[in-house]
């Protein structure tokens, strides 16, 4: 099943028409005609919203999984969503070392500027 056949099932589940549905997600109806039938694929800000609304993952809209209900609950999405360790508190909390010595949040922030550059090289 592909992102449109799971869009427009998880629409007809709820009883919904194309128009409440686009309503509810900011969208045209038109686009979300065009969701469902294959012809285009949203981007990620509206995949996002598309599984917002129904309750499921993004997993589960791209195909990844056939389990539509394993969603973070917001208090793990917040402590997720901190996890950035290009951030500063972060930083400070994290217990990087080598060679038995700390890594200051400087090092640390330029150990993964490395790891980050390393990345776009492959």
């Amino acid at each position: 099943m592909n992102i449109g056949d799971r869009i427009a099932k998880l629409r007809d589940d709820r009883g919904w028409t194309q128009e409440q549905t686009a309503g509810l997600l900011g969208i045209s109806r038109a686009a979300l005609s065009h969701y469902e039938k294959n012809r285009r694929e949203p981007d990620t800000e509206t995949l996002s919203k598309f599984a917002d609304l129904f309750k499921v993952s993004v997993d589960y809209l791209v195909g990844r999984t056939n389990v539509p209900h394993i969603t973070l609950d917001e208090p793990v999405r917040e402590f997720v969503d901190q996890l950035e360790l290009s951030e500063e508190d972060l930083l400070s909390r994290l217990a990087l070392a080598i060679d038995g010595k700390k890594l200051s949040p400087e090092e640390t922030r330029r150990f993964v500027a490395f790891v980050r550059a390393e990345r776009n090289m492959k």
